[in-house]
């Protein structure tokens, strides 16, 4: 997509301004170890219907966990955990998110202030929960830089689903065709595609280049490349640069 000036940048949050497994895979083998209480068998199944491997200590890249909801996952867990009630483990789940062990994928706050300083509107769509969006940001010191932040839980829906997207554009004034989607998944991506906004893919998360290029503007190794695509939108008509970018169409 190209023709409309940049104005504003709608980031994902885990495996985009966070390095997805760094955070979320310990995550993981913490909350089974957790709601197993020791017995293994119970592990084992969580670990399963997580797609998680316990012993390479690592998820597959088919787990729910790295696009799903904290619902989806409460889903894939009940059958598991006898007398579990869905609220319950998504507030479990929600608390320990809101304290998970966070690694930026680069130095997060220089790299917002200078982003904001060119002018650019700045907001956050994840499916994780809305409290712990807030609290992640707020403990790396960027909060103040986002004019929007949505959860699952924010009332607009969750990815690939539009309906955060379509809140941002609306919340800064800007039409959809100026907003850039920024994600590491082809949930972030396709829900960039149904609002009408650019696509810019990342790789700090599970899914790779070959997986994302399609659905993609631009696929850039993290979001420390922005400032040099932003600058490349006047360089050539597909938006891209041989130097900070990979346009979808070459791979």
């Amino acid at each position: 997509m190209t023709g409309a000036a940049l104005g504003g940048l709608l980031f994902d949050k885990d495996g985009t301004l966070f390095d997805f497994a760094a955070t979320w895979t310990v995550w993981t083998g913490d909350l089974i170890d957790a709601l197993a209480g020791g017995a293994e068998i119970t592990a084992e199944r969580l670990a399963a219907v997580l797609g998680y491997d316990r012993v390479a200590g690592r998820l597959l890249p088919d787990s729910p966990v790295i696009a799903g909801t904290p619902a989806d996952l409460a889903a894939a867990m009940l059958p598991v955990l006898p007398g579990a009630t869905p609220a319950g483990l998504i507030a479990g789940m929600n608390a320990r998110a809101a304290a998970a062990p966070l690694v930026p994928a680069v130095p997060l706050a220089p790299l917002m202030r200078r982003l904001a300083e060119r002018g650019l509107a700045l907001g956050l769509a994840t499916n994780d929960a809305e409290g712990a969006a807030h609290a992640h940001l707020e403990a790396v010191g960027i909060a103040a830089h986002m004019a929007f932040v949505a959860g699952y839980d924010s009332g607009f829906g969750a990815k690939p689903r539009p309906g955060m997207l379509l809140a941002f554009a609306d919340r800064v004034g800007l039409a959809p065709a100026r907003i850039a989607m920024v994600g590491d998944s082809r949930h972030d991506l396709l829900a960039g595609r149904a609002a009408g906004m650019r696509t810019v893919a990342v790789l700090t998360g599970p899914a790779r280049a070959e997986e994302l290029a399609p659905l993609a503007d631009v696929v850039l190794p993290d979001i420390g490349h922005l400032p040099g695509w932003i600058d490349s939108l006047a360089a050539g008509p597909d938006g891209t640069s041989p130097v900070e970018g990979i346009g979808a169409a070459a791979l």
